[in-house]
């Protein structure tokens, strides 16, 4: 199961002072997708490597290679796979994708390399890194194993890459000389299954991946690995160990190349991919490109101040009253809050997004932590005390669905909501407006009293024209949408999309979890997860029904996929998520732990979290990266220590290790985000990586 799937819409009843949330759970992605588990590469008959030519084959090739002797070079890397079906492009690919790096693909089995596709125009060098899909590049051509790449276009990729400093990886290599020597010698080999064995960075290793912690543990799971071992006296040195086993090698070739290879496999999907393959590329570009990832944690909880559904342990829903988040919940909110930064140095900004309904507010309850009285409502009382704590998000008023409501009850859904806040001292950008269930934009079902089954996608265009007109004219600029929704996917990594109705609006998706509106205790979400992904649920999916520890395993996992990533999207819970079920405890906190916990394990650099209007700000300029990309051109001068961007329009892009003005550092690294004019170069110092 790796797809996003709807699992329903909502609905909103009023209630005496509030409106009354229901809804059907939206279906998140159960664990990460899995593939076939890859294996061995095919073997030559030959012995030994390709001869390695002192140049190019010709005295033309010679001469253009040596023209700017390796002064300057483009940020611009080159994938060489053997066709469509290497597992390798897609997860050279995705990494790429996600840094929104530039990148050419060659397929060797169908496209010739030649000495003109790696320089431009002007003699400079087409690429800064060289990123293999595997060492040798084997194909069947019907009665023997060949290279996508014959001798001599193995001589040009070495010719280019000695006379231009370019350095090269391969993701996956077997031990062996050909077509050449990384020095990895044979061990033994052999399939990894589902369960992972333990690995080892070397200090060379550590050096390279420096965003994970010290001394951790690589799972390498679902893989076929080459066990080897390094030739005595052979330039090179191991970054990556099991036990006495070397699965990652840096080398040095006989003419000075320097190469990086992994002897396992890592397809897109696996943790390990997560782990390296972004230091793999930052190593190949010696830190310095197009694009950047930084790694976010941010959780909304919908329907503050209102009440939802709520599933008991036996199975039944009650809906009147429901459940509302009390006094006393909130209170452990803001103490497990606290906690969970203070415990977790990594996420020491952390805070919750509050998605309100003002009406479920009272005006005369007075801002207090903790003398009495209260007012008519302790939750109002004490968020008024805590008001800084949080992230206020604007959830209209009374959670209407949003569909089909007319102008002035979209504006007065918005505007008094916003209304309510002030008064409350609740501080709201109110540039970012959440509508209940996501209403109004284009996906609902039908019927509009049917809240069980599952809406139907109309796309975008099927957006509530109403709620557009209000939002724009109040002031919004950015729209929740959900990930489960195909509409609501952008077609680029951490982007947003123009609302084609309304492109002053730009739908920011959020990530769905299988944590269920309606829960509120450990047994009541392990009730609602096996009935929807036990053996008898409504979409089997595991053979035995899981425990409530198996089913944040799970979902935390599913999460820290989204972590690992970059993905900058909102997670999405429910204010009775947020109950205080015993000993300080609530399931929104159960998983937060359960991620950091993971994400610990691994890394050594921060998650951010950034308030709604900053997500939303960075969304949009990831949009405006990705549309200005295709027209940059970035040059870097080895001896002047500068890097030069030029576009052909404006544009604004993230550069890494490109020393601009207002860059930030996250990590060892220095990201800058780079306005550009149309024809105008801007220069500036490069920080070039070991």
């Amino acid at each position: 199961m790796t797809g996003l799937f709807a699992g329903g819409a909502a609905a909103a009843v009023s209630g005496s002072d509030h409106g009354h949330a229901h809804a059907a759970p939206l279906r998140a992605k159960v664990e990460r997708p899995k593939v076939t588990k890859l294996g061995p590469l095919p073997k030559v008959k030959t012995k030994g490597g390709v001869a390695v030519k002192r140049a190019t084959t010709t005295a033309k090739t010679t001469a253009a290679l040596a023209a700017a002797a390796g002064d300057r070079v483009g940020l611009r890397a080159l994938v060489i796979g053997v066709d469509q079906d290497d597992w390798g492009v897609a997860t050279w690919k995705s990494v790429l994708d996600r840094v929104g790096a530039q990148y050419d693909v060659l397929f060797s089995k169908t496209q010739a390399l030649t000495a003109s596709d790696l320089l431009r125009a002007d003699g400079a060098g087409k690429y800064n890194a060289v990123l293999l899909t595997n060492g040798s590049l084997l194909h069947f051509d019907g009665a023997n194993y060949v290279s996508g790449l014959d001798s001599t276009e193995w001589n040009v990729l070495w010719a280019y890459e000695r006379d231009y400093s370019v350095r090269q990886v391969s993701l996956y290599t077997a031990y062996g000389t050909w077509p050449e020597d990384y020095c990895l010698r044979a061990g033994s080999e052999g399939g990894i299954g589902d369960t992972p064995i333990s690995t080892e960075l070397t200090s060379a290793g550590a050096g390279v991946f420096d965003y994970l912690k010290t001394g951790v543990n690589v799972p390498i799971s679902l893989s076929y690995a080459y066990r080897s071992t390094i030739a005595p006296g052979c330039s090179a040195e191991a970054i990556i160990t099991s036990g006495s086993d070397v699965l990652g090698v840096r080398s040095t070739s006989a003419d000075g190349r320097e190469r990086m290879a992994l002897t396992f496999t890592s397809n897109q999907y696996l943790p390990q991919a997560d782990l390296l393959t972004y230091g793999l590329f930052r190593w190949a570009t010696r830190g310095l490109f197009l694009g950047e990832q930084r790694h976010y944690l941010n959780a909304d909880v919908d329907d503050w101040f209102n009440s939802t559904d709520h599933l008991y342990p036996d199975g039944h829903v009650e809906s009147d009253p429901g459940y509302r988040t009390t006094r006393a919940d909130a209170v452990s909110t803001y103490n497990q809050q606290n906690a969970f930064t203070a415990g977790n140095p990594l996420a020491s900004g952390f805070k919750l997004n509050l998605a309100y309904n003002g009406e479920g507010t009272t005006l005369n309850s007075p801002s207090t932590c903790s003398t009495p009285p209260f007012g008519a409502d302790g939750l109002t009382s004490y968020s008024r005390c805590r008001a800084s704590s949080f992230t206020w998000i604007n959830h209209t008023f009374s959670h209407p669905k949003m569909n089909f409501t007319d102008y002035a009850t979209s504006y007065s859904e918005i505007q008094d909501n916003l209304t309510r806040a002030a008064a409350l001292g609740l501080s709201v950008d109110a540039t970012v407006l959440k509508t209940g269930e996501y209403s109004g934009l284009g996906v609902y079902n039908p019927d509009v009293n049917n809240d069980i089954d599952p809406p139907t996608d109309y796309g975008l265009a099927a957006s509530n024209p109403h709620l557009l007109q209000a939002a724009k004219d109040l002031g919004v600029k950015y729209l929740h949408g959900n990930m489960s929704f195909g509409s609501h996917q952008p077609s680029c990594f951490n982007c947003g999309i123009h609302h084609p109705l309304e492109p002053s609006l730009m739908v920011v998706p959020d990530w769905p979890t299988n944590i269920a509106y309606h829960t509120t205790t450990p047994a009541e979400q392990t009730l609602f997860y096996n009935s929807y992904y036990g053996p008898n649920g409504k979409f089997p999916y595991w053979p035995v029904d899981q425990t409530y520890a198996q089913v944040l395993e799970h979902e935390s996992d599913v999460a820290l996929q989204h972590v690992m990533s970059g993905s900058i999207y909102a997670h999405t819970f429910h204010q009775g998520n947020l109950r205080d079920y015993g000993s300080g405890k609530s399931l929104v906190f159960d998983w937060l732990n359960a991620v950091m916990a993971k994400y610990n394990a691994y890394y050594n650099v921060p998650v951010i979290t950034p308030d709604w209007g900053g997500i939303a700000h960075y969304v949009e300029d990831r949009t405006e990266h990705f549309a200005g990309l295709a027209g940059v051109d970035a040059v870097h001068d080895r001896v002047a220590g500068t890097v030069t961007f030029t576009s052909s329009a404006a544009a604004a892009v993230f550069a890494t290790n490109a020393a601009a003005p207002g860059a930030t550092t996250y990590g060892t690294d220095s990201i800058a985000h780079l306005m550009l004019t149309a024809g105008v170069p801007v220069t500036v110092t490069a920080s070039v990586r070991a």
